[in-house]
């Protein structure tokens, strides 16, 4: 996690942090630079929906990542915030079917609804929603996201 955590501090702007279980004000995560919340109950497409919601009240650009892609860059991150100048949304496909990135210039919830979560058709849905809304993307590259060991095995961090 120190590995997105010092993505997200290489770029400049406003980040959050959504917590799944309850807000750790106390960990690796400077409270300075990080506003700090813990996400609702429900499924991925809820608690993705209300991060973005609470993010687009600050920004008019909103890109989430997850905490699991060792691939991630700061240019790719970089990237999709530039991207949003000229797109509607921002993508980053996951081997596994899924996205380890996706951003928005606007709060479309709608892009979170239908989709069957944690499965390899999230990112095809997701965009199939995205064409539907008459909105535009720009894919970023594929990278892998760390679901199980073998995927940590493959394309994880070092273990120092």
């Amino acid at each position: 996690m120190a590995f997105t955590r010092d993505i997200a501090l290489s770029i400049e702007t406003e980040r959050f942090l959504f917590y799944s279980d309850y807000v750790n004000y106390n960990d690796d995560w400077p409270n300075e630079f990080f506003t700090k919340g813990q996400q609702p109950n429900g499924d991925l497409g809820t608690r993705i929906t209300k991060a973005f919601e609470t993010a687009f009240h600050y920004n008019n650009k909103v890109v989430i990542i997850g905490s699991d892609c060792a691939s991630l860059t700061t240019k790719i991150v970089q990237t999709a915030f530039d991207k949003l100048d000229h797109h509607d949304f921002v993508i980053g496909p996951a081997m596994d079917g899924g996205y380890y990135l996706l951003g928005m210039n606007k709060f479309l919830p709608q892009v979170f609804e239908n989709i069957n979560w944690s499965t390899e058709t999230v990112f095809a849905e997701t965009t199939d929603i995205i064409k539907f809304l008459g909105c535009s993307f720009f894919q970023l590259p594929t990278l892998s996201d760390i679901d199980f060991e073998e995927d940590w095995e493959k394309y994880g961090w070092e273990i120092s």
